[in-house]
């Protein structure tokens, strides 16, 4: 391999590890905002639990989803060649986009701003016919918009149910129950989030090792120890927390009590599995919002502070487009270097 194609793969490995780990930090709050909220873990532990159940969903849970970033959003033949300068503004423009919305305090979706930078990246490179646009709906947009309606939806339902099962109980020792089950419903949350999340690195990984060693890498499916440092810089991310989004998605969205924290985990890790075996890159930051919404709806509809979720669903919105814009620019800025 030449020199410059392994600089290059070293260099978009190491924006994958900083992508990885801005997500981690960024998308603590999805698993533990909750627990936290509700006062069912102390915040080191909730963060803890979390990086070290993020770190088991990467591993445990299969590589549908990379697949799915590694070989089903661009068309790979179109940007061979010049798949890394491409790679590199997908990430530098997933990565801006995240930065952006954390320092708002916004919890918006890393796994879309990937796919944003993605697709804005190879257009810019080889036209919009450099993306599967079949794909993109399929696996994409539909997921987008009905995974949080889902969550909202079963969110709402799981709720009534459990009220309607507990309707005669006391109302603290219901809630010292659910405190402790929570510990249960976080984990799977921060499991469901390693088994989608991680997955997208992976994904990006492997298409990086396919651009510089196309024989070998032909069915794009990642090898162990891609997984591991995906899977690492995920947990560290996590580990070092999210502490601005988790004020957002715990506290100012809707007043949260233990039952509500388990109903909303339970249901966002559910929707969150099914997406990761279906190879469905869905947002977890999306379908736990939306189940907190969910869940809060049921006690009234006031109870949801919905100009908070308005602004959520804003950056759901702005997401894709505005990472693609970035990723287009910063790819036009690296070319022009690079030529």
């Amino acid at each position: 391999m030449p020199d410059s194609t392994l600089t290059a793969l070293i260099a978009i490995f190491a924006l994958a590890v900083v992508f990885d780990y801005i997500n981690g930090f960024h998308d603590t709050a999805n698993a533990i905002a909750t627990s936290v909220a509700t006062r069912a873990i102390k915040p080191e532990y909730a963060i803890l639990l979390s990086a070290v159940a993020n770190f088991a969903g990467a591993l445990i849970f299969g590589v549908a989803v990379a697949k799915t970033i590694g070989s089903g959003i661009v068309q790979d033949n179109l940007i061979l060649g010049n798949g890394a300068t491409v790679l590199a503004a997908a990430l530098l423009g997933a990565i801006a986009w995240n930065l952006i919305t954390w320092r708002l305090a916004i919890p918006s979706s890393s796994s879309h701003a990937l796919v944003g930078g993605l697709i804005g990246a190879a257009a810019a490179a080889s036209g919009l016919n450099a993306v599967q646009w079949t794909n993109f709906f399929g696996k994409i947009v539909i997921p987008l918009v009905s995974s949080p309606l889902l969550g909202l939806i079963i969110g709402f339902a799981l709720m009534i149910v459990i009220l309607n099962i507990f309707v005669r109980a006391n109302p603290r020792r219901m809630n010292d129950r659910f405190r402790k089950l929570q510990i249960v419903s976080a984990t799977y949350m921060a499991l469901s989030h390693g088994s989608n999340d991680a997955q997208k690195t992976m994904g990006i990984m492997t298409l990086a090792l396919w651009n510089a060693y196309p024989a070998s890498y032909a069915d794009k499916t990642p090898p162990i120890w891609v997984i591991l440092i995906a899977a690492t810089a995920m947990s560290m991310g996590t580990a070092a927390g999210g502490w601005r989004i988790m004020k957002t998605m715990g506290q100012r969205v809707v007043k949260l009590d233990p039952v509500h924290g388990f109903a909303a985990e339970t249901t966002a890790a559910t929707i969150i599995l099914g997406a990761s075996h279906f190879g469905m890159p869905v947002s977890t930051t999306h379908v736990i919002s939306s189940a907190i919404m969910g869940v809060g709806t049921s006690d009234r509809i006031k109870a949801v502070r919905w100009g908070v979720a308005r602004s959520i669903v804003t950056a759901w919105v702005l997401t894709i487009p505005c990472s693609a814009v970035i990723a287009a620019g910063t790819y036009a800025v690296l070319n022009f270097v690079h030529l």
